[in-house]
């Protein structure tokens, strides 16, 4: 399926086989261990060289309950009157369906998803670029987005993208989505990337966000077995990134995700932070982190000695 698809999805996996998707996930691993294939997403990908960008049903379909807290938590940095600048994605999408609520707000995007879902927000001014509609992700790219964005102030950019690595920032796999994912940045003041746990470790074509701009990464929490994205996250704190934890996990109900999400928000205290008040935003307060994290850090700086 690897091989005719250039990548699959371990619910798909896990329906075509008739089996669970944590032994779908087992048997993936013991196959990358053999250079069979990467894992990548939630899924699967043909091995070496960098990531395929998937289309929207595709992406639509991963890491549901993990786009939705991440969106709950995302939201509640953004106040009422602000102005702000959304990419495309489906995790961005889902934070728009929670910034209607938001009175005053001014959005500018370059997504048809993200207009889509504040289309009916009475209290919601919604700015859209110019450009080319580049239809595997319902997005406006090229020259006429790009200038369209000139001369935009606003507070911050929420953005998503392919991966996310301490070495490279945020990357996506379209040099397109690229070049308008920077013009985004180059308007704001800070920069949010919300972004599921399958996406940290993932290197793809074109960087859109170098680390050093990133000021928050909203993110869930990685599943214990995933040393790849607790040793990435530990990188990306290292770097002064600000990191904030969504509770839910694989397996989690949207539901049951959002809850924890209200319930179990953090930030993971930082050594050199760049800054952490933000005008006009809410103050989210440091916690210690749970056990089993700070056994995953102990055991990246075991890596790291080795």
């Amino acid at each position: 399926m690897v091989r005719a698809n250039g990548a699959v999805s371990l619910r798909e996996l896990a329906r075509v086989v008739q089996t669970s998707e944590v032994t779908v996930r087992r048997d993936v691993r013991a196959l990358e261990a053999e250079g069979l294939l990467d894992r990548r997403h939630g899924g699967a990908v043909l091995p070496g060289g960098f990531t395929r960008e998937s289309g929207y049903p595709h992406k639509s379909h991963l890491a549901t309950a993990e786009k939705t807290a991440i969106a709950d938590v995302a939201a509640g940095l953004v106040q009422e009157g602000e102005a702000i600048v959304v990419g495309a994605g489906t995790t961005t999408q889902e934070l728009a369906r929670r910034l209607a609520r938001v009175p005053g707000l001014t959005v500018v995007t370059n997504s048809l998803l993200v207009a889509q879902a504040l289309a009916h927000a009475n209290r919601v001014e919604v700015v859209m670029t110019g450009g080319t509609l580049r239809g595997s992700n319902y997005a406006l790219v090229g020259s006429g987005a790009e200038q369209s964005l000139h001369g935009l102030r606003v507070s911050r950019a929420f953005l998503s993208g392919a991966g996310l690595t301490a070495e490279r920032g945020l990357s996506t796999s379209n040099m397109l989505s690229a070049s308008v994912d920077r013009a985004l940045v180059q308007a704001a003041a800070e920069v949010v990337v919300i972004a599921d746990h399958n996406k940290l470790g993932t290197d793809t074509m074109f960087q859109t966000v170098p680390t050093h701009m990133i000021t928050r990464l909203v993110t869930d929490e990685p599943p214990a077995h995933d040393d790849r994205a607790a040793m990435e996250l530990q990188a990306l704190a290292d770097q002064g990134v600000q990191i904030t934890v969504a509770g839910g996990g694989p397996g989690t109900s949207a539901a049951a995700s959002t809850r924890q999400a209200r319930q179990h928000r953090r930030d993971v205290p930082l050594p050199g932070q760049r800054g952490t008040r933000h005008p006009g935003g809410p103050q989210l307060r440091s916690a210690p982190l749970p056990q089993d994290a700070q056994e995953r850090q102990a055991r990246v700086a075991d890596l790291r000695r080795r």
